[in-house]
């Protein structure tokens, strides 16, 4: 089948359909931006004469704006670490000691005096897993105490000195540049992290490294890949205070991740990462400019983002508001992934390897599992390791999700809007493990079976394109307050073209993944 010629007649009519369709959505939001200019917040002056910079929104205006200092202090912390390592022959607790000062002064910096409250709860977090490592509910607490943080530290904003006595109050003045319990977020997944690498390993690996390497090309080739540095368990002596704080405190990792686990962590400082040459490396950050420049290019000529923040949305035709929504996506996309890959990129020269957050672009996905694989990675994977298969894995598949994704929710921010975000994703998850169960039992045979199976897979595709729109439509875009007037505008019979349109578009997409896949397969 793969030799039929109505298939390249396919790929090319596919192709023209979705270079019109590009062609349509950037002259509507070059249009769109340029008429709502006076009305959207978040603009300011460009780097490109004559275009205003869509710098609404937060995360990427913080990031962008201290880039440079940022970058001053990755090069001065990696010249200081990599030549003591070489120089001297640091290893293991040697190479923990030399990044926890360095990773201490960089945190002080960012939280000031609330570095405290880190160090106080790290500690806390690391004496109930020295104590209790040897009961079977050790996980169980892990769990509890972490969880607990994670709320009341939203709930009190990261707490304020004067609430433990007068004298103390005098230390709210010197709070640093960054909160320290938004950061903290991600402490708490390697607090958890931690302690159930230890627990696990107490209790004995069962990691079958000969049988993983029969599988995986980096580790038969002599290397080892990350999952077996994460899977295999360490020595008990290496699970040391020294080693802990240091990987909780980690400088290229500690704003943003991505989210590496203790044992790939501790192993890595002992011998550093070999898996990726100078060159490579290289070559991963020319291609990280090469983004960075995209994206400038992006927020001057395509304001989606202050659409949202200035909510104009609602004055939008359906159309429209789909075009605002697709952009936001892409924006959101490109955004985490200059962020993730700047980091992962210091901490790579750093000699620690970490997942990679964005190993696929988000216009490449057409089913939710593969989605979530491809956003936010190592989370993904996190969640896979220390979540998912404890709760029973693929046995219990339909339930753990419900846990996982209202976790997610919860550790991002305590808002009703991403709970809802996190139960629609849920909502429509369902469906597609029930469909994707039945479709592996049906092999088909004939052509006419598989051109069927094909047509319909592209259809559930679509249908499932257009479900994660309307979650993050809702989570990131209107929220559960306009869900009322997202709704008039799409029921109406004005709205019906826009809609087959749009299901046409997503319908479209699928299939030219459909066939991005199959070249890659040959290739591979």
């Amino acid at each position: 089948m793969g030799g039929v010629p109505w298939k390249r007649v396919e790929l090319v009519a596919l192709v023209l359909y979705a270079l019109g369709f590009y062609l349509v959505v950037i002259r509507r939001s070059l249009r769109l931006s340029h008429d709502y200019s006076g009305r959207l917040y978040g603009l300011r002056a460009g780097s490109l004469a004559g275009y205003l910079n869509d710098l609404s929104d937060a995360q990427w205006r913080n990031f962008r704006g201290n880039l440079p200092i940022l970058t001053v202090v990755m090069g001065a912390f990696l010249i200081v670490v990599n030549t003591s390592r070489y120089s001297y022959g640091l290893k293991g607790r040697g190479t923990a000691l030399m990044w926890l000062i360095l990773s201490l002064s960089y945190l002080y910096y960012l939280h000031g005096a609330c570095v405290v409250f880190i160090l106080l709860i790290s500690l806390i977090n690391y004496s109930i897993v020295k104590l209790f490592a040897h009961y079977k509910y050790c996980s169980s607490l892990i769990w509890s105490f972490n969880l607990s943080v994670l709320i009341l530290n939203r709930v009190y904003e990261g707490y304020s000195f004067s609430s433990f006595g007068e004298n103390l109050a005098f230390l709210d003045n010197y709070r640093g540049t960054f909160r320290w319990h938004i950061c903290f977020n991600f402490v708490v997944l390697r607090m958890i992290s931690f302690g159930c690498d230890y627990c696990w390993t107490i209790h004995s690996s069962h990691f079958d490294h000969k049988k993983h390497m029969q599988r995986c090309q980096v580790c038969y080739s002599g290397k080892t890949c990350y999952f077996a540095l994460q899977e295999r368990g360490l020595n008990v002596d290496r699970y040391t205070f020294l080693m802990y704080l240091c990987y909780l405190t980690y400088a290229p990792l500690y704003i943003a991740g991505p989210i590496v686990g203790y044992n790939a962590f501790a192993a890595q400082l002992e011998v550093p990462q070999k898996n990726y040459s100078f060159t490579q490396i290289s070559w991963y950050g020319l291609r990280w400019i090469l983004s960075f420049l995209l994206m400038e290019g992006m927020t001057h000529f395509f304001h989606y983002n202050s659409f949202v923040v200035s909510r104009l949305w609602q004055k939008l035709s359906p159309f429209e508001v789909f075009i605002i929504s697709y952009g936001v996506l892409n924006f959101m996309w490109l955004k985490f992934f200059l962020i993730w890959r700047y980091f992962r990129f210091w901490s790579l020269v750093g000699g620690v390897e970490t997942p990679e957050n964005m190993p696929r672009c988000i216009n490449n996905c057409h089913d939710l599992e593969s989605f979530w694989k491809s956003w936010h990675a190592s989370f993904n994977r996190w969640l896979v390791r220390y979540l998912y298969i404890p709760l029973g894995g693929s046995r219990r598949k339909l339930l753990s999700i419900w846990v996982i994704f209202t976790f997610v929710a919860v550790w991002h921010d305590l808002e009703w809007k991403l709970v809802s975000w996190a139960w629609l994703t849920c909502l429509f998850f369902v469906p597609e493990i029930l469909v994707k169960s039945l479709s592996n039992k049906f092999q088909a045979s004939s052509s006419l079976g598989m051109l069927v199976h094909r047509e319909f897979k592209a259809i559930a595709g679509a249908v499932t394109i257009s479900c994660l729109m309307v979650a993050n439509l809702v989570g990131y875009v209107v929220g559960p307050s306009g869900i009322k007037v997202l709704i008039s505008k799409m029921a109406g019979k004005e709205a019906l073209p826009a809609l087959a349109f749009i299901f046409t578009t997503f319908y479209v997409g699928v299939k030219l993944m459909f066939h991005i896949c199959e070249a890659s397969s040959s290739q591979g």
